[in-house]
């Protein structure tokens, strides 16, 4: 049977192999609140940043950065930072992974990925490791469909720094730029159909929600 996958299943994967299995077979976890302030910040983000397209400037978050354009295939753009259409690549078994990005960058003719992430405090050393996967995916998905990379990718992130006088908030910005390894997104997508393939796996130590499971079935067993 052909899947279907995104950067956020395969996130569960890493997560807890169990849930990731079960998952793929009409057992998922239960939907925790969804913040809508990301989302939000993910919107008037684009809108500001494809105010900028087809200028010779490039938004101030980027303005140290050389020789480099915002892609300005709108069209293409729109239809890649979608969640229902996005860059997508289906393999010889008819399995698909699919990726929606936030915005393109373009130097020597290879495209750059460019990720928005809001959070509410200042980064730590580890923080941008934790987008490994998911910008390696969105690379691995854009060579799949015949478009050149460089071998690196941006994340900016945003974190409120204070309110002002007339009671607007500024926000901080760090722009990180992060080694791009296609071959660890080949591994994942490889690991995912193994799993999927075989036996229910165990559930990792770490996983609350097994534990949840577990407790769950010894109280009431």
């Amino acid at each position: 049977m052909p899947y279907k996958f995104s950067p956020s299943s395969l996130s569960v994967l890493k997560e807890c192999p169990r849930c990731f299995w079960l998952s793929f077979h009409d057992v998922k976890r239960p939907n925790g609140i969804f913040p809508s302030l990301p989302s939000g910040m993910d919107k008037i983000l684009k809108e500001h940043f494809d105010s900028f397209i087809g200028s010779s400037k490039l938004p101030p978050e980027l303005a140290k950065l050389k020789n480099v354009k915002l892609f300005d295939d709108v069209n293409t753009l729109n239809i890649w930072r979608s969640n229902f259409k996005g860059i997508s690549f289906t393999d010889s078994n008819g399995n698909v992974l699919r990726g929606a990005v936030d915005n393109i960058l373009v130097k020597s003719k290879k495209l750059i990925v460019l990720d928005y992430k809001t959070r509410g405090f200042p980064l730590k050393d580890d923080t941008a490791a934790h987008y490994q996967d998911q910008v390696d995916i969105y690379n691995f998905l854009l060579r799949k469909n015949g478009f050149k990379t460089q071998n690196y990718a941006y994340l900016l992130f945003y974190h409120p720094n204070k309110v002002n006088s007339d009671g607007t908030v500024s926000f901080n910005t760090d722009l990180v730029k992060m080694k791009v390894d296609v071959s660890n997104a080949e591994k994942i997508w490889g690991k995912a159909l193994k799993v999927l393939d075989g036996e229910i796996p165990t559930s990792s130590e770490e996983c609350e929600f097994c534990g949840w499971g577990r407790e769950i079935v010894q109280k009431t067993g």
